[in-house]
């Protein structure tokens, strides 16, 4: 369990993404204006507020804008919808 982030002893889990996903979400998350998203519940605004804040903590924040695209490219292959 995680103490050092901002609620103390609150239960924490551990999650693991692929780069290319920290990456196309970081960069969406800087790129957007969370007031204009759509939520039903304060918490949804917060929670995304919080992960932009961990992903801020990762080597995905000096992505350049060929490793953006690269990263959207690889995330959006092979979709299927």
């Amino acid at each position: 369990m995680e103490t050092g982030f901002p609620w103390g002893s609150t239960p924490t889990v551990d999650l693991r993404l692929w780069r290319a996903d920290a990456i196309v979400l970081f960069d969406w998350l800087m790129s957007t204006d969370l007031n204009a998203v759509p939520i039903t519940h304060p918490a949804q605004k917060q929670a995304l507020t919080d992960l932009l804040a961990r992903l801020e903590e990762v080597d995905v924040t000096e992505s350049t804008e060929e490793e953006i695209a690269a990263a959207q490219d690889e995330v959006a292959k092979n979709m299927g919808w």
